[in-house]
């Protein structure tokens, strides 16, 4: 049994979060002995986005009775079999029994903040918008500890202003984000899919006048930044960049070769479901080596 090495403070909205995002950065941080603490806004234990668990309301049949549980676009949008046996373990632990409430989340005894993400409106919003959450994300990056963030994640990050510059705290750094490319590509198969709710996968719709995308997580993030060049997204023709550019294939625990993570020191980003194995065991090294460094 590994010895508890770093405290991880893991914010996440009541309802609709990602359930691989949550779930399998979880279960890689407590394997490497790390301890997780979960913080919801009620207080009370959060429930993950069920389609992206189940699959179930993904096919453009889904609302017909008696073929709802027949899963064929679902298969292959929602959590993998890795991630959902981590969320089933992931519920019957202590810590995500006990949340604490936003409002009471304290950085004294963390070692790193992680921001997971999700898509749906209803729940993420309230995450992304809330002025509690930004002061803690404000206050981890002031306090130098290391803050981890995936998908729309990095648009909490993004958004939180440091009172200091009046910019956001990723001016200046780099990180990626969920791309428009990834997001644009299970929206317009939403629309076909999921007509009666075509917008699913956009959190955030353009306004009138808007151009297609300006309110996609990339753009939003990219404006965020002091240069354009700060998001990074695989470069086409790197190595494996049409695996990790597919939105088909996902990471594993022994396969980092579709993730693609941006680690900028005491920040480290990632795009989408696909990277998170990778992503949090980047975090989880990286937290290893603060402890080691400090005598922990």
């Amino acid at each position: 049994m590994l010895a508890l090495v770093a405290t991880v403070l893991i914010p996440i909205p009541d309802t609709d979060f990602d359930p691989t995002e949550v779930a399998v950065s979880w279960q890689v941080l407590t394997a490497h002995g790390h301890t997780v603490v979960f913080s919801t806004e009620s207080g009370k234990r959060a429930v993950a986005d069920d389609l992206m668990l189940t699959g179930r309301g993904l096919d453009v049949w889904s609302k017909i009775p008696g073929l709802g549980r027949v899963i064929v676009v679902g298969r292959i949008l929602r959590a993998n079999r890795d991630a959902r046996t981590a969320y089933a373990r992931m519920l019957a632990s202590s810590e995500y029994r006990q949340p604490i409430a936003w409002a009471d989340a304290d950085l004294e005894d963390m070692d790193g903040v992680l921001l997971p993400g999700g898509h749906r409106a209803r729940g993420m919003r309230s995450y992304i918008e809330s002025e509690v959450l930004q002061r803690l994300v404000a206050q981890a990056f002031r306090r130098e500890i290391l803050v981890a963030a995936i998908c729309h994640g990095v648009l909490l990050a993004a958004r939180t202003v440091d009172p200091a510059t009046g910019r956001s705290v990723l001016y200046g750094r780099k990180t990626t984000a969920l791309t428009w490319e990834l997001e644009r590509r299970a929206w317009r198969t939403a629309r076909v899919t999921r007509f009666w709710d075509p917008d699913y996968y956009r959190t955030y719709l353009e306004k009138p006048g808007d151009p297609v995308g300006y309110m996609s997580v990339q753009a939003e993030v990219t404006r965020a930044l002091q240069s354009p060049d700060d998001f990074r997204d695989v470069a086409v023709g790197s190595e494996d960049w049409r695996l990790k550019s597919s939105g088909m294939v996902r990471d594993s625990a022994s396969n980092a070769r579709p993730a693609f993570v941006v680690d900028d020191g005491e920040y480290v980003s990632a795009r989408w479901p696909g990277d998170t194995h990778t992503f949090a065991a980047t975090v989880s090294a990286k937290l290893l080596g603060a402890s080691e460094a400090t005598g922990q």
